[in-house]
């Protein structure tokens, strides 16, 4: 029987999300001394998952990379407990590069974090209501910061009011998380209809995922010291679980060329702003304007999103537009969330599922078998930073000094492999995904040739009765700055490492 959740034992960025507090920065450090460090930690006012009577106007959040938790003095056969992608770390290796599409302009040589000394030990993050962050950041550096903590920088963060630099509502497809454990994983047959909601497993290690199982992470004997700061392990009792309440944390820094996106989709149009909104939606899938997506609303029979726990314009599935002339197979939000059962079709019947399953009878010859939405989602709780700069401002000539806008993009999952790679690798930077050639995520694609496929840099919009409208020569619109895999602990597993000696 699960346990129920303690939500004081949980950082509150996974529940909240935090965006009343429209001021936030993070701060990418590494240990100076460990000593000083845990001192700090230990006495540093985390900010955990409880509804409070009054909503708190700041709050403090910490995430530690492999690093980090080794220069705390986290013994070695605690660290072999963590998952492989993030003892290997996000700029590991040319393999994971190549699959994170982190080539050419994307390279990690070319960023300003994230690989060698300036791979951060840890990643605090600082959110405050309207004028209240400069004095929170004073008070959370406090007496021990300096002894504590080399500052590698300081990313700051702007308030685009719930639009993100291209123009577009962001934010919108989050998926709900099964707090209460009442879902149940479909472990020995099929979910046969989208649902949005998730299982606490998905987003928090400690809990059954959506395979029915607990994601590996360091379980450590009781007799080892610190350890009883820890709560046991729900699947192994005679364990601690030191990842228990605590998640994996991907960040990276996302440049984006808004002046290079509206001026190309006005070229692309012959300067017509009606059509130049269309394709600009088109390439997103939601519309500019509010968001809505280019696919009819779906009010019934979706759980978890009919039922009031999605937003209205997060209420649909792609099965009414299989042919994708609303929105198009590749478009972002097409690629970022397929909205895909276990298996197409909604068959009835053993023999129907059976047909099904091998890949016959399908009305859409792009359904993939394999890829269920349910196993690759993310919470997102990034942040814009840089000023808002206006499409029709961003037609305009740019000024000699033009600053730089972004997003801190920060996905919150139990598997970095099976949720954030999985999706980056195989749905946004994959030429093929849903049947297509050469093309990969219209804003997020880095146009690098493949072998196979030496041209990427292409966008189709399939028309009713005739070919698809093939968009030529897309730049690339957003560069990585930076990036790196972290562990967000639970409260109690902040003491323990508070602890450490």
């Amino acid at each position: 029987m699960a346990s129920s959740v303690d939500f004081g034992d949980i950082q509150g960025i996974i529940r909240f999300g935090h965006l009343h507090m429209t001021e936030a920065c993070y701060f990418l450090v590494r240990v100076r001394s460990a000593a000083a460090a845990r001192a700090w930690l230990g006495s540093a006012p985390v900010t955990a998952a409880v509804k409070l009577a009054k909503r708190p106007s700041r709050a403090l959040q910490i995430a530690f990379t492999r690093p980090g938790l080794e220069a705390l003095g986290v013994p070695a056969g605690v660290i072999r407990g963590f998952s492989a992608e993030f003892i290997a770390g996000m700029a590991a290796d040319e393999n994971r590069s190549r699959r994170l599409g982190d080539v050419d302009r994307n390279s990690p040589s070319t960023w300003g974090w994230g690989r060698g000394d300036r791979l951060p030990h840890a990643v605090v993050m600082v959110f405050a209501d309207e004028g209240g962050l400069d004095s929170w950041k004073v008070s959370v550096r406090g007496p021990l910061w300096k002894d504590a903590f080399e500052e590698i920088t300081c990313l700051a963060t702007s308030d685009m009011k719930g639009r993100e630099h291209f123009g577009f509502i962001d934010g919108i497809s989050q998926p709900w998380i099964d707090w209460d454990q009442t879902r149940t994983a479909p472990i020995n047959g099929y979910q046969r209809t989208y649902g949005n909601l998730a299982c606490l497993g998905e987003f928090l290690l400690g809990y059954q995922n959506e395979y029915g199982r607990y994601t590996d992470r360091p379980l450590i004997d009781p007799q080892e010291p610190g350890s009883s700061e820890l709560p046991f392990a729900e699947d192994q009792p005679e364990k601690r679980d030191l990842g228990r309440n605590g998640t994996y944390l991907v960040m990276r820094q996302l440049a984006q060329d808004v002046r290079g996106f509206w001026q190309f989709l006005d070229r692309a149009t012959n300067s017509n702003p009606v059509e130049r909104n269309k394709l600009g939606s088109s390439m997103v899938g939601r519309m500019v304007s509010d968001g809505s997506p280019l696919v009819p609303l779906s009010p019934a029979a979706i759980p978890g999103i009919a039922n009031g726990t999605g937003t209205p314009p997060n209420r649909f599935t792609y099965d009414s537009d299989v042919e994708g002339i609303g929105c198009p197979y590749g478009a972002h939000i097409r690629r970022a969330n397929p909205r895909t059962a276990d298996i197409p079709g909604d068959p009835k019947g053993l023999i129907s599922t059976l047909v099904h399953t091998l890949g016959f009878g399908n009305r859409n010859l792009r359904d993939d078998l394999i890829a269920s939405a349910r196993f690759h989602r993310i919470l997102r709780r990034g942040r814009e930073y840089g000023p808002r700069l206006t499409s029709e401002e961003a037609l305009g000539p740019a000024p000699q000094s033009d600053p730089e806008r972004g997003l801190h993009f920060v996905a919150i999952n139990g598997s970095i492999q099976r949720q954030f790679e999985f999706i980056q690798n195989a749905w946004i930077m994959r030429t093929k995904f849903n049947g297509l050639t050469e093309e990969s995520d219209p804003l997020l694609g880095n146009r690098a040739a493949l072998r196979g496929c030496p041209f990427t840099d292409t966008f189709s919009i399939p028309q009713r009765d005739t070919v698809p409208r093939r968009i030529m020569d897309l730049p690339q619109f957003v560069r990585v700055r930076g990036g790196a895999y972290f562990f967000l602990p639970g409260i109690r597993a902040l003491r323990y490492l508070g602890g450490l000696v």
